[in-house]
């Protein structure tokens, strides 16, 4: 898995701002810890568009048999046990919640619902002077060792992610650091949550609620709850951790009050993405995320069983055996069978290899007809991140030009069609299409629109032929030149020629020392080979040192003003609403004329188009470090930075992609600040005016001369949109909560930071008799009620597995 949480360092918030870790999802990330947003609003209250349906084999607790083991891929075993650690991931989440009290869950709508088994209600009881919030609990709540779950458990979490104790190593503590004290209320199942100031996600906050035996002490929640869990509260208990064999065992807990879990057990498998086909084909799981390849191939199966093949005819139709025509078959069999013996033995090796890799394919097929390919979106979506610190993507005017040449409808189509999945690129950054404050407020930067972006562009100052332009004020000549005059006119002298060659012999050696670039494409140019980009310069004299000035050039203020103005008209309907521009001239293509020196007749040269050419700028051509993964499980994402890169070319923009291995593409490039262009993704904001502020927050200077961005690592942010988290947070009407929401994403679109392609295709293989199980959504998994189907023909018969 990768996911990265906020790395140490440079990216680490050194400000009084509250804390607030969200996991970064690429392509060859699993299951999220995903929290959506909350707008609890009426149901009749129409939403712009909807969600993605759920698929998870839906069926009633009395269709479900009792009993039986569900053997669930995870990509590794979890580093610790504690959610709200810097190195929590999507396994540390699933455990907790099929353990721990959440005191909220989610709809298919990806809308908190309070959850009955913890909960008998929970609302706003006071709001002056201050917000009281009064949580009733379900009096038949307790943990593990029989304790009532009740209000020192909430004082033990609060004091712990408040903050106020650094001796806790807490990844975040959004929302906690706003309580001013927890109370009992009336008797032991009332809890009293006093706030010092208003806090509109209050929902967001004990979930999951972890035993005071675990926030009690720095030493228990640093350490002790790494590896195990002193008391849990779920429909299942931790039972065991098994390092050796790679797998966590979760088992029916017997204390558990609500409807009882139907399955005995689930089995948490470490198995990597890149091994999933081979382990369902074996038979070794029975519920796991995979990829389009994998789906694919179950897919194929599934058809060829119901076509009435096995697996043998199977390979022999599509497998490893489909390129065998008779006639190469009978020049195997008489080569195998000649009378070059040394031949002979080759051809027979490799005869025998075939009749293997037939055997294994016929017998994957078999095995995976069994299984069955259920999808829907999941609750993600995939980015093209633009760097803002420093280089051409510091103007405004550049990042909207890249913005505006992509077409991300396309991009959707390519990723989402083919799987039957809904291909509408994502309107907003921050909420999904189905929630409650999902607006498409895209038109505050606009659609594809080469000739838009062209524009820009040239307002920036970036034209064709700008990179054989020397800036203004520079002498024609070069020092070199001078002094290669100044030495002939001279003759030379013996010491002077052996200095220029210890100097060629001392740039030779460096040369040498120098990264290589070997397999660098620079994308648009002509003759690649012909010339070679220079290695970069990293460390101190590299270009990203130091500070990158986010504030717009003086001649985008006007573009700006216009782009900002129709964020505001989107939202609030009092802005402009003005279109940014205005009508552009477009010269004609020069096509030449005759030469005065060519012959009569001679037909003249034609020049190449504009529109065609690269762009530059005081002798500097406008070319974007674009940071691709490499890994196995990134195809999809390349896939989709190709057809970017042809999308940029379109209008003059060179790409220089560069492909890193997965493990060090977050942490070491995205993280870093070092790339001007990458993809990757991050999980629907739970709480947005929570959440997603760092990720959008306007970074900030540091002593050290360098930014502290927190999560917004396109280094891209206004006063603004961190005004209107703010003030998102702190209402309690829940209808200008959303507004201000909306108006911050306005914002972002227009500051053109982070440009959201597709919300992320979910792919999970489970075995056909598997209900209550799959893709769901922008929901979470109810864990007591997935189990297998009881079979038609014997009712009421229970299934043990």
């Amino acid at each position: 898995m990768s996911q990265i949480g906020a790395p140490r360092g440079r990216t680490c918030s050194r400000s009084p701002r509250s804390r607030t870790l969200r996991t970064v999802a690429t392509l060859t990330s699993a299951v999220l810890a995903v929290t959506v947003l909350a707008g609890c609003s009426s149901d009749d209250e129409a939403d712009e568009s909807r969600a993605a349906a759920q698929d998870n084999a839906p069926a009633a607790r009395d269709k479900v048999a009792d009993g039986g083991t569900v053997r669930w891929a995870i990509d590794a075993l979890p580093t610790t046990l504690n959610s709200f650690q810097a190195d929590a991931d999507g396994a540390t989440s699933r455990i907790a919640a099929a353990v721990l009290p959440s005191l909220y869950t989610l709809d298919e709508r990806g809308r908190p619902q309070r959850n009955a088994d913890y909960l008998e209600s929970a609302q706003v009881v006071e709001t002056e002077p201050k917000q009281v919030v009064l949580y009733k609990l379900n009096q038949q709540a307790v943990w593990s060792d029989g304790r009532e779950i009740g209000a020192p458990d909430f004082v033990a979490q609060w004091r712990a992610l408040s903050g106020r104790d650094t001796a806790y190593w807490t990844a975040r503590n959004s929302g906690y650091e706003r309580i001013e004290k927890i109370e009992r209320g009336k008797n032991d199942l009332e809890v009293r949550v006093t706030f010092a100031k208003p806090y509109a996600d209050w929902q967001s906050l004990f979930t999951p609620l972890y035993p005071k035996q675990v926030m009690g002490s720095p030493n228990s929640f640093n350490d002790g709850a790494r590896t195990t869990l002193k008391a849990t509260a779920g429909p299942f208990l931790l039972k065991s951790i098994d390092l050796k064999g790679g797998g966590v065992t979760l088992t029916r807990n017997p204390r558990w009050w609500g409807q009882a879990a139907k399955l005995d057990s689930i089995v948490l498998a470490a198995v990597p993405r890149s091994e999933r086909a081979a382990a369902l084909a074996a038979g070794k799981l029975d519920l796991a995320e995979i990829d389009r390849s994998t789906a694919e191939r179950i897919s194929l199966a599934l058809r060829d069983a119901r076509a009435g093949r096995n697996g043998a005819q199977a390979a022999l139709a599509h497998g490893p055996g489909s390129g065998t025509t008779p006639s190469k078959a009978l020049k195997s069999w008489a080569l195998a069978h000649g009378s070059d013996v040394e031949k002979a033995d080759a051809v027979q090796a490799a005869r025998a290899n075939n009749q293997q890799a037939i055997a294994q394919y016929a017998a994957a097929q078999d095995a995976l007809a069994g299984y069955v390919v259920r999808k829907s979106l999941e609750p993600a979506y995939t980015q093209l991140s633009l760097n803002g610190e420093s280089g051409p993507l510091a103007d405004e005017r550049v990042r909207r030009a890249v913005a505006r040449a992509i077409n991300r409808q396309e991009l959707a189509e390519s990723v989402l069609k083919p799987l039957g999945l809904p291909a509408r690129p994502p309107g907003s950054h921050l909420a999904l299409a189905g929630q409650a404050a999902y607006a498409d407020s895209s038109d505050a930067l606009g659609d594809q629109d080469t000739k838009e972006a062209r524009a820009l562009l040239a307002d920036a100052g970036w034209v064709p032929g700008g990179a054989a332009r020397k800036p203004a004020g520079t002498k024609a000549g070069s020092e070199a030149e001078e002094k290669a005059k100044a030495e002939k006119s001279g003759g030379g002298s013996t010491d002077s020629k052996k200095k220029a060659a210890d100097t060629a012999s001392d740039a030779q050696k460096k040369a040498a020392d120098t990264a290589s670039d070997e397999g660098l494409y620079i994308v648009g140019d002509d003759k690649p080979g012909d010339r070679r980009a220079p290695a970069p310069v990293i460390g101190a004299g590299g270009p990203e040192n130091g500070t990158g000035i986010l504030a717009p050039a003086p001649a985008a203020a006007v573009q700006s003003a216009a782009l900002l103005a129709r964020a505001e008209a989107l939202d609030t309907g009092t802005g402009s609403g003005a279109r940014a521009g205005g009508a552009h001239s477009v010269a004609k293509p020069d096509q030449g004329m005759a030469g005065a020196y060519a012959p009569r007749g001679t037909a003249a040269p034609v020049t190449v188009p504009e529109s065609a050419q690269a762009l530059g700028k005081d002798g500097k051509a406008l070319s974007l470090r674009f940071v691709l993964p490499s890994g196995p499980g990134s195809e999809s994402l390349r896939a989709v930075g190709d057809r970017i890169v042809r999308m940029l070319d379109a209008v003059g923009i060179r790409t220089e992609v560069t492909k890193v291995s997965d493990d060090s593409f977050f942490k070491d490039h995205v993280a870093s600040g070092d790339y001007d262009l990458a993809l990757y993704s991050w999980p629907a904001s739970a709480f947005p005016a929570t959440d997603a502020r760092p990720i959008f927050a306007k970074p900030e200077p540091a002593s050290d001369g360098s930014l502290l961005v927190e999560q917004n690592y396109s280094r891209v942010g206004t006063d603004r949109i961190d005004q209107l988290f703010d003030q998102a947070a702190g209402t309690l009407d829940e209808e200008e909560a959303r507004d201000l929401v909306r108006q911050a994403d306005a914002r972002i679109w227009a500051a053109a930071g982070s440009i959201p392609l597709y919300q992320r295709p979910q792919l999970v293989a489970a075995k056909a008799d598997l209900v209550n199980a799959g893709a769901w959504g922008l929901a979470g998994p109810r864990f007591q009620d997935i189990g297998y189907k009881k079979p038609e023909t014997s009712k009421g018969a229970e299934r043990n597995r």
